[in-house]
This record gives C-alpha cells, structure tokens and sequence, in this order.
C-alpha cells in the first residue's frame, strides 16, 4: 500500500558506471584476457545503498562534495538515469531543473522554447497556455518572446529556463545549484520565490553548495560522502557536518583501487562538546548574553573558540567573536564562559552557534541544532503608543540621528 504522505522515496538504490580501461591492441591478448576475466573496463560505484524518504511538503536538501553522487542520484530521481539496484517512486508529476538549457532549441523563439520545454516536461498545451504568463513575467522577457534564443544572452537564457521550471505546476520540484542564476534583482525574485514555495507547502528538492541557503529554506536535509548518507535529518545538523568535513584537511589519497572499498577514517580530536546558555532566551538589549561550553581535547593541540549570532529572520551575521588571542593548550577537559551585549539592537530573534577549532582554524567540533539557543532581543522601553519610535525600530539598529529643521 502506497504511503500518500510522501513525495519520493529512495530505496536502496546503487548506481555504477563502466570506465574503459587501457584498451588492447592485440586480438591474441583481448583473447587471453577474456579467458583470465580481465575485464576492459573498471567499475566506478557512484551511489551505494542509498535510501531516504521526501514527504510532500518537504524542502529537502540533498548536500555533498563535487564528485559525491548528488548529480547522478537527482538524474535517477528524475528517470534520467536507471539504478543498477533498488527503486525511485515519485508520487506526482515532477519537474526537473538540473542543467540549465536542456531541451532548449537555439533556432526557435522564446516562446516556442517555453512550449517545447512544457511538453518534455509532461505538460499539454492547454496546462502551458494557463502557466505561460506567469513563466514570462517571471522572467522579465515578455517584449523578447518572439525573438529566437540563439539571440538571447546567457542571462536571459537562463533566466527563461530556470522561470519554466519554477512556474510549471509540478507536484515535486527539483533544483540542481541554481541559486546563483540571474542577477542581483533576480536573485531576489527567486528568494522570494523560495520563501513562498516553502510557506505553499509544495515539495521541493534542492542540491546546493550554500549552507545559508540549506539553513533557511530547507526542513530536512541528507549529506551523501562516498556514494553513502552520511548524516540525515535536521539541516542545521547536517549544514553543519558538511562546514565541518570541508574544514577537515584530505589525507594522502588512496590508490584508485583501494578508495572505493576504503573510505577515509576521520581523525576526532574534540569530543563531548557542551554548550548551555547561562541567561534566559528572552532579553533586552540592555541585557548581557551569557553561556558556557565545555569539550575534551584527546590531543596535544592548541585550540580556541569561534562563535556567530545570527538574526534567523534575515539570515545575516550580527555578531562574532573568538578567543584567537587566548588559546587553550593540551589535553583534558576545557570549561569556557563567555558574555557580551548588544545594547544598540531593535527587536532580534537570534541562534547562537559556537564552534572549536585548532590554530589552523579548522573546525573540530560545533554545537548542533539540538544544542544551539534562540534569543530573543526585545525592546522594553517603546510606548505602544509611540508610533514614531516603534516605526524606526523596524531596523536593525536602534536609532541615534538627530534632525535640523530649515523653513
């Protein structure tokens, strides 16, 4: 019996590709070679065992290193690409924005391109003819539609391909480092678009290199490390494993033969890391932040304290700091306390993130979403009936401006 609350289900799916090798030049040795079972070419396992589940509504974060597999496993995702072993069930209609310009013909105009790409996507032309104002408003091309492609530039291209994809009405929606497309104004479109999406409860699958993105749009999220998963589940957590493996420097590289069936081990230096917040999570800006944290060092290494609050609402640094100029020496247990303010701040709804790293400023242990505190900064002193002061506290900054009136 189908399950009706979800999206796409991944089950067990295992993907490999035939790489030639050094290819014979001799009959007499090919036949010598089939005989031994010496193959002409190597198999390069590309996913292993993969198997996750998206519920609809879901805004689901696929992560990993350039090489990891994310590619191949959206093009089976998207019947692209047929696995070796396991399933792919996707309940709806799905639409796919992996390459940009697939299924777009440089001698037809815009708009036949919008219809052409519609029906490779499943479309009938009477579904396009409901979507095509939206996809050119969207685009900002409209007064371009009759020209062909071949005379857009790579921005416009672009921009109509990604807007086709977004504004057709599928059921699941997936997006393959598209968060760079377009301009700076585009870019702001598209982020409204996003925020939008998620509040519509549509299913949407995105891969991207941008943990900001990962943090702020999506509810879950799935790290894939050598064709395996990794880390599953929150995306902060994930988020932030995949920051932590990128900051973990690459050992030797193992022989091409050995990689595959040997992954490399990660050193841990750091553990038991704890980080409690001392003051309440409701402030005013008047009142002091003030936490501890407390880890084990199993190495005899330097290490200090990096920590970030971030405003969640605009997803912005508002205040860092570390302790660089104090570093913590040797083995055993540390305790940290820390405290600052930020007496200038309007109304903040922050998290507190807090990291361990060496002297080289790699990362060696962070504090995950299970132990990451919100704040809020709330101003007390503002009249309810003082519009002026509550309109200028809408900022980030409390204001401190003078005016001089001429007549």
């Amino acid at each position: 019996m189908t399950n009706t609350t979800i999206a796409v289900k991944v089950d067990h799916v295992s993907k490999f590709f035939k790489l030639p090798t050094e290819a014979s030049q001799s009959l007499r040795t090919t036949m010598v070679n089939r005989f031994k079972g010496i193959k002409g070419y190597k198999e390069q396992h590309v996913l292993k065992d993969i198997s996750f589940e998206v519920e609809k509504g879901d805004f689901f974060g696929i992560l990993g290193r350039n090489g990891s597999g994310k590619s191949t496993l959206l093009k089976i995702i998207s019947q692209i690409y047929v696995p070796e072993h396991g399933s792919v069930t996707v309940n709806g209609k799905l639409v796919s924005f992996i390459e940009l310009g697939v299924g777009f013909n440089p001698e037809l105009t815009g708009r036949e391109n919008v219809y052409l790409n519609g029906a490779l996507l499943g479309f009938s032309r009477e579904e396009i003819d409901e979507m095509y104002d939206d996809i050119v408003d969207f685009a900002e091309l409209r007064e371009f539609m009759n020209q062909k492609l071949k005379n857009y530039s790579s921005g416009m291209q672009v921009r109509l391909a990604f807007s086709v994809a977004i504004k057709a009405q599928g059921d699941v929606l997936i997006l393959d480092e598209v968060l760079a497309v377009g301009d700076e104004a585009f870019q702001r479109k598209c982020n409204d678009y996003f925020i939008e999406r998620k509040k519509s409860g549509k299913t949407t699958i995105l891969v991207t290199h941008d943990m900001g993105a990962v943090k702020k749009y999506c509810n879950k999220a799935v790290l894939i490390e050598h064709g395996l998963v990794k880390a599953f589940g929150n995306p902060e957590n994930v988020a932030n494993q995949y920051s932590f493996d990128n900051t973990v420097p690459l050992h030797q590289e193992v022989a091409e033969d050995e990689q595959e069936e040997a992954p490399q081990e990660e050193v841990v230096q750091v553990e038991n890391f704890k980080l409690q917040l001392l003051t309440p999570n409701r402030i005013s800006p008047a009142d002091a932040i003030h936490f501890q944290i407390e880890f084990d060092v199993l190495e005899d290494i330097k290490t200090y304290i990096a920590l970030s609050l971030t405003d969640i609402d605009r997803n912005i640094w508002i205040y860092n700091d570390n302790s660089m100029d104090q570093m913590m020496e040797g083995k055993g247990h540390k305790k940290v306390h820390y405290t600052c303010s930020l007496p200038n701040v309007n109304d903040l709804k922050m998290k507190l993130e807090v990291t361990v790293r060496d002297e080289d400023g790699q990362m060696l242990a962070f504090s995950d979403a299970t132990q990451t505190p919100i704040i809020f900064v709330n101003r007390n002193d503002i009249a309810p009936d003082d519009k002026s002061a509550l309109d200028s506290a809408s900022g980030l900054i409390q204001r401190n401006g003078s005016w001089t009136m001429q007549n």
